[in-house]
């Protein structure tokens, strides 16, 4: 058992290593872009990645904007009534672009995780962010997938394992909050009200 736990940590750290820190602070930059233009950030993912996606509304949305004023973040996996009858009605595959044709305008930011880079339904919700000019920010892992080639900009963590790949996103998650929470962009995070 004490190999076992020590091999996991040593791949964790592993995967923490491959986290691309110029991709990162493009993200923010994106982020604060768009908080400053009063843009709509839509996050979500299925299974961990959903629970991580309400994660991250929450932390962007409470913490980071009591510091540097208002993100408009909003989860797609919170509300389990209009997902469900968007499955049940229509197809699982829509769960994500059906609300985004409701909310989603040209220059809002959807950002996705995903493990494996290929869940239908993720596709589907990137193809109509392309198709209507939203910008696209994927969080994958080493199967990189085919929702790589639809993101702006997509940071890879290196590891197919999906715990491992989960928890490395949550990291990510709560940098793209503490970036604005410790101020490591500086004055760029003033506050814009």
């Amino acid at each position: 058992m004490n190999d076992w736990v020590c091999n996991y940590i040593e791949n964790q750290k592993r995967a923490l290593d491959s986290i691309d820190p110029a991709a990162l602070q493009r993200i923010v930059q994106r982020l604060e872009q768009g908080r400053r233009e009063s843009r709509q950030i839509f996050v979500f993912g299925n299974g961990g990645s959903a629970a991580n996606a309400s994660h991250f509304a929450t932390d962007l949305g409470k913490g980071a904007s009591d510091v540097v004023g208002p993100f408009r973040v909003l989860s797609l996996n919170d509300n389990t009534a209009w997902m469900t009858a968007i499955g049940n009605d229509y197809d699982y595959s829509e769960v994500f672009s059906r609300q985004l044709a409701n909310y989603g305008n040209p220059g809002d930011i959807v950002l996705t995780m995903s493990v494996s880079g290929a869940s239908p339904n993720l596709l589907k919700a990137f193809e109509w962010a392309k198709e209507h000019g939203l910008y696209r920010v994927a969080l994958v892992g080493g199967k990189r997938g085919p929702l790589i080639d639809l993101a702006n900009e997509a940071l890879v963590v290196d590891s197919e394992h999906y715990g491992r790949v989960e928890d490395v996103h949550m990291t990510i998650m709560h940098m793209l909050c503490y970036a604005f929470m410790e101020d490591a962009l500086g004055e760029a995070t003033s506050h814009a009200n």
